[in-house]
């Protein structure tokens, strides 16, 4: 008896892709924007005005203002691009989004000390990004 259902060139372990992992990748591309913008305006502030974070002392990442507003700039910036990527379904943009949203993570914990509820923000998005990006890659991968 023939299956009429499947085409015979597609392979046997072949799914369509969830509607669920389209939807968390779509979540995770905004929220990389937004983390994007998050960044950016951390930096963009530092930068202006450097007494507006708090002075540490003794801290091991201990940079002055403007080197932290550099820092966020770039990673601002680098962030909106990627998360825009995301917006493709490609596993390598998904890849990166990982990479790139685990270094926020880094540069916000760094940065906690200066400004405690901002960073602990960023690391939440980024966290969500993270899980957002990682929970379905086999149902956007076998859709390829």
């Amino acid at each position: 008896m023939t299956d009429l259902q499947t085409p015979r060139d597609v392979p046997r372990d072949y799914r369509e892709p969830s509607a669920w992992a389209v939807g968390w990748t779509v979540f995770a591309a905004v929220m990389m924007v937004m983390i994007g913008v998050f960044h950016a305006i951390a930096g963009l502030v530092s930068l202006f005005d450097d007494d507006f974070f708090t002075q540490v002392r003794e801290y091991v990442f201990d940079f002055d203002a403007t080197t932290w507003g550099w820092i966020h700039l770039v990673l601002g910036i680098v962030l909106v691009i990627a998360g825009a990527a995301l917006f493709t379904g490609s596993v390598a943009a998904r890849f990166v989004g990982v990479v790139l949203a685990a270094l926020s993570m880094l540069a916000a914990f760094a940065w906690l000390p200066y400004y405690p509820v901002w960073s602990i923000v960023i690391i939440a998005v980024a966290v969500s990004v993270v899980w957002a990006l990682t929970i379905h890659g086999r149902d956007i991968t076998a859709g390829s």
